[in-house]
């Protein structure tokens, strides 16, 4: 069974509109960093904050890390064919109001609980999304983090003890690492964040084929269709145990079809009818969201989605990192290399993956539980 979980994308039929009223090119740039993942949700609202207070306060509540600064030269070079990568981190910290939604204990780490590569081609009207399993064992590089503190390197261990071995910096380096591809930008989102921008959307409506009872996601749905708010969305993404063979590939696949879910719904929310809907999202959004020092502003988010706003959901490939599952650990997977390599080379080229590349690998056997 393959992970894929969209068909190759072919030609967009929905360009976005630049000649509307000021709502619509506001929907437009709000749909276009949506199609990135669901980390992004809402980011685009900030197309209509205009200047002033509201503009300051906006821009005020980003944060960003100097990526560039802290892994310096020693990295992949930069591709200049019109395409841009971008790691999309969900990060499950237990502190602060994080700790009722993650679950465990407060050790004051955090890991990339969701890693997904979002490679737009070039033109911008379509994308292909690869995730990394967190469960995979690697050879993790060493790095600097963004406070200068050097970290070394470690063979076998999981890939996300990257993140929380030295934060965005080290994830970044160790991705670009494991692809040989440069990320051109980074973006993060906590759990909280990841819930009040669900509920500021309005919620997302999913169908479920089969019942899914996990509480260790604190999930409990019945077969059928439901409109999922911040926390049960949460803990859609989450939840690994209740369906599927209880495996991160399980996950991966849900949280692949949340996506699509999600971003086939925004074209139906009537936000941008409610300046404060429209303020209230774009002030979630901004206080929920870590992302690159290249985008760490206002204007640079508005410029970045609005590059964006072309990709529709139909024309987004979803697919797994290639992988197998580990012979003396069941609950880990390794990268299955030749098929990987032909992934990246796919990327690095700005071509479409082939098909070979994604069929025949582990999966968690979640494909079709969650549909929109």
């Amino acid at each position: 069974m393959s992970a894929d979980s969209t068909p190759e994308p072919g030609i967009p039929g929905e360009n976005g509109s630049s000649n509307g009223p000021r709502h619509r090119r506001q929907r437009g740039r709000r749909k276009g960093l949506l199609i990135t993942a669901w980390t992004a949700a809402g980011i685009v609202a900030l197309g209509g904050t205009g200047a002033g207070y509201v503009y300051f306060k906006l821009n005020g509540n980003i944060k960003s890390v100097d990526i560039d600064q802290a892994l310096g030269t020693d990295r992949p070079t930069k591709v200049d064919n019109g395409s841009e990568n971008i790691l999309v981190l969900g990060s499950d910290t237990r502190s602060g109001s994080n700790k009722k939604l993650g679950g465990g204990t407060d050790d004051g780490s955090a890991r990339s609980d969701t890693a997904m590569i979002i490679h737009v081609y070039e033109g911008h009207k379509r994308a292909s999304v690869v995730s990394i399993p967190r469960d995979t064992l690697i050879d993790r590089p060493s790095c600097t983090d963004a406070e200068g503190v050097k970290h070394d390197a470690a063979n076998g261990v999981m890939f996300n003890s990257a993140y929380s071995t030295g934060g965005a910096a080290c994830a970044v380096k160790t991705v670009e690492s494991i692809t040989g591809i440069r990320m051109d930008h980074y973006l993060e989102v906590d759990f909280s964040g990841f819930e009040k921008l669900i509920d500021e959307l309005g919620g997302v409506e999913v169908t479920t084929t089969r019942a899914i009872d996990d509480p260790d996601s604190h999930l409990k749905l019945k077969a059928g269709t439901h409109t999922l708010d911040g926390e049960q969305a949460l803990g859609l993404v989450r939840t690994r145990h209740g369906v599927g063979d209880g495996s991160d590939l399980g996950r991966i696949q849900l949280q692949q079809a949340f996506i699509k879910a999600l971003v086939t719904q925004v074209k139906h929310i009537g936000l941008f009818t409610s300046p404060k809907n429209l303020y209230d999202l774009a002030d979630t959004a901004t206080k929920a969201v870590t992302t690159d020092s290249d985008l760490g502003s206002v204007n640079s988010l508005m410029s970045f989605t609005n590059g964006l706003k072309g990709i529709s959901a139909s024309h987004m490939h979803m697919v797994t990192m290639p992988v197998r599952y580990d012979p003396d650990d069941p609950n880990r997977v390794v990268v299955l290399e030749k098929k990987a390599q032909q992934v990246w080379t796919a990327l690095k080229n700005d071509q479409p993956i082939p098909a070979a590349a994604t069929t025949g690998n582990a999966t968690g056997e979640a494909a079709g539980v969650v549909t929109s």
